[in-house]
């Protein structure tokens, strides 16, 4: 082959390889497109996955199908997708748990900066709701209840290293403390053994507030330092703990490798249903608030966030034997 003909065919190949994968996303998707939950149904990244999974696939023409695949404070479910071919049909809603705090307590089958990442969906502060039986009615009483008892008091959580343990950690560190730690394989069975008064108090997603309008858990306090709209006379952790500071978010992500045209594809239709006044009604109704974010602005946040929490794990000698 001549010198020539062989820069033809270089250049021909190069060629190929950047439209293959443009090609790839004009096409994209044929076939229905599977959306993994890594926690069990009823927790709010299972509500807020099925809020949106319905929208999405009449936008990119083919289903969504939701499928829960809980286990290891999340760990599970991502895996699964993360060695999933990098094609754009397994996808998993995360948070937290699965991507930033849990990751710095025990190590994942994934490296949570190596996966593809497509969109964030939501964004709230967690809610710090107690039992209806708490001897403690508000804010104030309860970090003087859990000064005098810390022993006492039983904390749930979605599992070890999720969001939910680690800010019930964070309010240990800052106030001197030992709450007991209660582990739950996800945010709907911690919940229900809240309203059973099997523990004292819990750190949810927003998927508890409408158990807080139906009188079955005590709301105390958000965990941002800005209030919450959805109750904005809730006053802030921060107002009694010093340093106190979380945000809640849930996003979507697919395997390591899946083409930007597709992701771009995806976090763009992902953004049309979250600016949909019922979609963002129906996210309202149980607390979330919508928050699209493109793949590269979402990929930069989550390696900030597990910055932040690698801090507090190691201040708090947090280890994955709770």
């Amino acid at each position: 082959m001549s010198l020539s003909a062989t820069r033809r065919h270089l250049l021909g190949t190069g060629l190929a390889l950047g439209i293959a994968p443009a090609v790839q996303a004009q096409s994209y998707p044929t076939r229905p497109i599977r959306l993994v939950v890594p926690f069990a149904p009823g927790g709010g990244v299972d509500a807020v996955a099925r809020i949106v999974a319905d929208p999405l696939g009449a936008l990119l023409g083919q289903p969504v199908v939701v499928e829960n695949r809980a286990g290891a404070g999340g760990a599970i479910g991502v895996d699964a997708v993360a060695k999933s071919p990098p094609d754009g049909y397994a996808l998993s809603m995360v948070s937290p748990g699965n991507m930033t705090a849990g990751p710095v307590v025990r190590p994942t089958p994934y490296d949570p900066l190596a996966l593809g990442y497509v969109s964030m969906v939501t964004r709230s502060p967690l809610l710090l709701v107690a039992r209806n039986t708490l001897p403690a009615t508000d804010l104030v009483s309860f970090v003087a209840l859990l000064k005098r008892e810390p022993d006492a008091i039983r904390f749930a959580s979605g599992g070890v290293g999720t969001g939910t343990h680690l800010a019930g950690e964070l309010m240990n560190l800052r106030l001197g403390v030992r709450m007991v730690h209660v582990p739950y394989r996800g945010t709907g069975p911690a919940l229900t053994d809240l309203v059973a008064g099997n523990v004292d108090i819990f750190f949810s997603d927003a998927s508890a507030w409408p158990m807080v309008q139906q009188g079955q858990l005590r709301l105390l306090a958000v965990s941002s330092a800005s209030s919450w709209a959805t109750s904005p006379q809730t006053p802030s952790v921060g107002t009694a703990v010093q340093g106190f500071d979380i945000s809640n978010w849930y996003g979507i992500i697919a395997a390591a490798g899946t083409p930007e045209p597709i992701r771009a594809r995806l976090a763009a239709e992902i953004a049309k249903v979250l600016a949909r006044p019922e979609v963002a009604e129906m996210l309202g109704r149980i607390g979330f608030d919508a928050a699209p974010m493109p793949p590269a602005e979402f990929a930069a946040f989550v390696r900030t966030e597990l910055e932040t929490w690698r801090a507090v794990v190691q201040a708090a000698s947090i280890s994955a034997v709770d």
